[in-house]
């Protein structure tokens, strides 16, 4: 691999079986660090799966030793702030975060700055037991800015997030499952089928509760409890009008495994 790569080599799709998705980060010559075409890359095909019925869960992983080693350093050093400010990496980034399928991590090796920002932009996080995370930007003069003390927090807790990103100290997988960083610690040569699985799970439900679980969830954590009861509430009978929950019901009843379609 050279630095020729082309942009759109950098991040693969694959399609292992019905209804998942695997995107997989592939510079290994540079570590997986997001580049902004890989970065671009990412918006790209994040917007795509999002509109492609056929796909109801996705996988993103990195390599064996390597999920992303975090944002590129050739392209940050001679940056000025208007240069920062209008790469608009929110915008960017947007499309991970506002995807309407889960995305699953699996994670194998470091995943440090972007490429823990990254991680968190997912719905589980499959971690190896090599894995470890890390927002070290502050030992190099500046902060995380992908959502690295916003996500962070959220995820781990005050404490546990100021320490991080005060002092750059990675924290094993196994810390990052205590926390709450992780779903779930596996071998490293397990990471993806464990994904696998899970995505296997996902994408045999109802892909309408699906997506509504997933928003109540992300909207209602930054919600009043009574407000996030609220939308928990008109979420769950709104889909008493759809054809899957009388599959669901009907299938139950008939023990038998239902066939959900996702109307």
């Amino acid at each position: 691999m050279t630095d020729q790569q082309r942009p759109e080599d950098t991040l693969l799709l694959e399609h292992p079986e019905p209804g998942i998705a695997v995107l997989r980060l592939n510079r290994p010559h540079a570590t997986n660090a997001l580049s902004l075409e890989l970065q671009q890359q990412l918006n790209r095909r994040f917007t795509e799966l999002a509109a492609d019925d056929q796909v109801r869960c996705i996988v993103l992983t990195g390599g064996e030793k390597v999920f992303a080693a975090g944002g590129d350093i050739t392209g940050l050093i001679d940056a000025d702030p208007i240069e920062i400010y209008k790469r608009h990496t929110e915008r960017v980034w947007a499309p991970i975060q506002h995807c309407p399928k889960p995305v699953i991590a699996a994670i194998c090796g470091y995943a440090f700055g972007g490429g823990c920002e990254l991680a968190m932009h997912a719905d589980i996080l499959i971690a190896g037991e090599s894995a470890s995370f890390c927002q070290p930007e502050i030992r190099i003069g500046i902060m995380p800015g992908i959502g690295g003390t916003q996500r962070l927090v959220r995820a781990v807790g005050k404490t546990k997030a100021m320490s991080m990103a005060l002092t750059g100290r990675p924290i094993s997988a196994q810390e990052a499952w205590v926390a709450g960083l992780v779903s779930e610690v596996c071998p490293d040569d397990q990471v993806m089928e464990t994904a696998l699985k899970t995505a296997r799970t996902i994408a045999r439900m109802p892909p309408l509760a699906v997506e509504q679980i997933k928003e109540c969830i992300l909207h209602g954590m930054d919600a009043s409890l009574e407000s996030a009861l609220s939308l928990e509430r008109k979420a769950n009978a709104m889909l008493f009008a759809s054809r899957d929950q009388q599959e669901g019901m009907q299938a139950f009843l008939e023990k038998r495994h239902p066939n959900f379609t996702g109307e």
